[in-house]
């Protein structure tokens, strides 16, 4: 017969299963990953962008430095060309070009104002870009021009767009 009485001494002892795997990782991981890696592409793309705005804005402003430590009092038609070309070269950066680049005269002083000059372009330092640049001899101070261009260009490339 049976030298062992007792039947449950026979069994074996229960086996767990393996510890899961970590890899490959749950579906749930796969998209937390993807949703984290599209979040820091489009964090470093706005960065960039940051970093572009704020590069361009450093350069105009001292191309702006540069025409105004240029500047010659029996140049100063030229110095009010030059001044114009940066405030447009700005604008096109911030609006459409069908819309700013046939700008001249009145219609460009208008939209100076509009988009930031608070009128002092229309009836202030800045009247002289109307028509400055294709006079012989022009009358004005270069100081308060270049604060006008670079009060304007900073309001129009400011990092909060």
């Amino acid at each position: 017969m049976n030298p062992n009485p007792d039947p449950l001494a026979a069994l074996k002892d229960i086996h767990p299963p393996p510890a899961p795997s970590w890899w490959p990782p749950a579906p749930g991981w796969w998209i937390l990953a993807l949703s984290l890696l599209a979040l820091a592409g489009w964090l470093g793309w706005l960065l960039w962008q940051r970093r572009q705005r704020e590069a361009r804005r450093q350069r105009i402003l001292a191309r702006l430095d540069a025409l105004l430590a240029a500047y010659e009092p029996g140049r100063a038609c030229d110095y009010v060309a030059d001044v114009s070309e940066l405030l447009k070269r700005a604008a096109l950066t911030r609006h459409p070009r069908e819309k700013v680049a046939p700008l001249s005269g009145e219609a460009w002083l208008r939209f100076l104002d509009e988009h930031g000059g608070g009128g002092r372009f229309r009836s202030g330092p800045g009247r002289i870009l109307a028509d400055g640049a294709y006079q012989r001899h022009c009358e004005l101070d270069p100081e308060e021009l270049a604060a006008l261009a670079r009060e304007w260009i900073q309001t129009q490339l400011k990092d909060a767009s």
